[in-house]
């Protein structure tokens, strides 16, 4: 790959993080989550989370990832990477919004997304949200399943 595709595929990626946010903002207000705001407006690149809000009293610190939901080979998508130091980061997070680290998980297709929502507690230690868990109901909990996005997603599809 040379430098100029290197640069494409980066802003690919930048490109569908930042439209994950988006959808994981809208999603939240959907819950009914109280005083969202995206946390990278405050700081760029936050540590651990985009996003703070409030459900049911529970202050939450939210990592938001958004992916594909196929790989180029057409395999599912199968965990999303949370960073080698999440936890440390997480933790961080948590004592300055004094809230509690959670994650959301976003899988786009060419014409459907999906959202997830999960604590970090629940992962075990573990560093990448199990994608193939949130589809069966194993892991967090599905706030949006398949829902039609409108957008031409040919920018974003993998190459």
């Amino acid at each position: 790959m040379d430098e100029s595709q290197r640069k494409k595929e980066a802003l690919r990626k930048k490109s569908l993080g930042e439209l994950g946010e988006l959808f994981g903002l809208k999603a939240l207000v959907d819950e009914k989550y109280d005083r969202v705001r995206n946390l990278n407006d405050k700081k760029m690149n936050f540590p651990f989370a985009d996003v703070f809000g409030i459900k049911d009293d529970e202050k939450q610190v939210i990592s938001i990832k958004a992916r594909n939901k196929y790989q180029v080979n057409g395999k599912l998508n199968s965990s999303y990477n949370l960073g080698d130091h999440c936890y440390d980061k997480a933790k961080r997070a948590e004592e300055e919004y004094g809230a509690k680290a959670y994650w959301m998980a976003i899988q786009f297709d060419e014409q459907t997304y999906s959202v997830y929502l999960g604590s970090l507690e629940e992962l075990n230690g573990r560093k990448a949200i199990p994608l193939n868990e949130c589809e069966r109901g194993e892991v967090g909990k599905c706030l949006v399943k398949d829902k039609r996005h409108f957008f031409d997603f040919s920018f974003f599809a993998n190459k």
